[in-house]
Parts: C-alpha cells; structure tokens; sequence
C-alpha cells in the first residue's frame, strides 16, 4: 500500500461485508469528505471484526493478499501528485 505501512481499507459502496487477506488494518470508513477516523481494528485469533464507526464487517480470507479486498475495490490508497 502506498504510503501506509498498515493496509487501509473503504467502504464507499456500502458493503454490509468486506473480505481482506489481513488480520490488522485500518478502516477509514469512505473516501473524503465521507470518512471517519482512521480506526485500528485488530482481529487477533478471530475471523471477523466489526468497525465500531462504520459498522462495516470485515472478514479474515488467507487466500487474498494483503492488499485485497472481495468485492474488489475497497483497498484505500492516498493519491500522490
């Protein structure tokens, strides 16, 4: 991930689920102005974790890098000019 040494992940389409490949990450909600505190979420030994901003589910899938997301398109990424 550019810029961030932790996996960010968005929920612009308002997913009730998002699957990533990573058990730590950050949730920052949607993309400006619509975002949140960038929260640290920690799955531990767990499968699934809830962002207590956005509600979003985020699941735990060993099969998708830690980039990656299902549905595709919720990796957030800052834009470098």
């Amino acid at each position: 991930m550019a810029g961030h040494p932790i996996p960010h992940f968005q929920n612009d389409a308002g997913h009730p689920a998002i699957d990533v490949g990573v058990r730590k990450f950050m949730c920052v909600g949607a993309n400006a102005p619509f975002d949140h505190p960038h929260e640290y979420l920690d799955m531990g030994d767990d499968v699934e974790i809830i962002c207590p901003y956005c509600s979003t589910l985020y699941r735990f899938d060993s099969s998708l890098s830690a980039s990656a997301s299902r549905p595709d398109g919720c990796s957030y990424t800052i834009e470098v000019d």
